[in-house]
């Protein structure tokens, strides 16, 4: 996806960090660059985009933008791996920066102790090369969906509800978009009123790191026109064609 005449190789100690992904078959020099020279924007640091984030920054992605506002609470500690128990009360986002850096200090991180809206989404979304949609409010996930479609940046989506999960990607005006797919809310959710098993959560949270590696590198198969469902329960999984809405009021 990225590409361009100042494109940062890899130093000596990156192609040695890297070394065990890069023997995966197909996957080359080239594509670790990729990600090296990608800036990936994060909407949402909890269960699912904590563990996103941290999967990105091991296998390479060189510039990361955070946006989650509020502090940690002791009830988020089920779920949100990148999170310490003596940061509660602290700013999330502070403490993700911390993690994450702390593990692979070649990425670059850029933190916004802000939710997304309509107002702050085009700043929020500038030099970004694909972005994540893995916050609990319907608002927030619009706003970056409108934003996505409109600079052209396409966006992995994913939600979970306890055991189960939905995960699409959207490439502006090649898939269908957010709005195409759920064009109205549920008026029964509510933002903290849904229950998590931090397993589940981390699993989707890899499968969009995964999707997020694939756009990016143009390595494997990435869904297009396609939604996967799942209910770990009985461990129960569907793809399911999803389609574009002519009428669409934002693609």
């Amino acid at each position: 996806m990225t590409g361009s005449a100042d494109k940062i190789l890899l130093s000596a100690q990156e192609m040695e960090r890297y070394r065990r992904q890069l023997t995966l078959t197909g996957f080359s020099i080239n594509h670790q660059e990729r990600l090296k020279n990608s800036t990936v924007m994060i909407a949402g640091i909890g269960g699912l985009g904590g563990t996103a984030a941290l999967y990105l920054a091991v296998a390479g992605i060189g510039r990361m933008i955070i946006a989650h506002s509020g502090k940690l609470t002791l009830s988020n500690m089920n779920r949100q791996i990148l999170m310490r128990h003596d940061h509660i009360g602290k700013v999330r986002v502070d403490q993700a920066k911390r993690a994450i850096q702390d593990i692979n200090p070649d990425v670059e991180i850029v933190i916004y102790n802000e939710r997304t809206t309509d107002d702050n989404v085009g700043r929020l979304l500038e030099g970004v090369d694909i972005a994540l949609s893995a916050r609990p409010t319907f608002s927030e996930r619009r706003a970056l969906n409108h934003g996505c479609v409109t600079k052209n940046i396409p966006m992995v989506e994913a939600a979970m509800n306890g055991m189960e999960g939905y995960l699409f990607n959207v490439v502006p005006h090649i898939t269908p978009c957010l709005h195409c797919v759920f064009p109205e809310d549920n008026p029964e959710w509510e933002e903290l009123g849904f229950p998590v098993l931090g397993a589940v959560s981390g699993m989707l949270g890899c499968l969009m790191a995964i999707e997020t590696i694939k756009l990016l590198t143009n390595f494997g198969k990435p869904m297009l026109d396609s939604m996967l469902l799942f209910n770990l329960f009985d461990m129960k999984f569907e793809k399911l064609k999803i389609h574009r809405d002519s009428d669409c009021v934002v693609c």
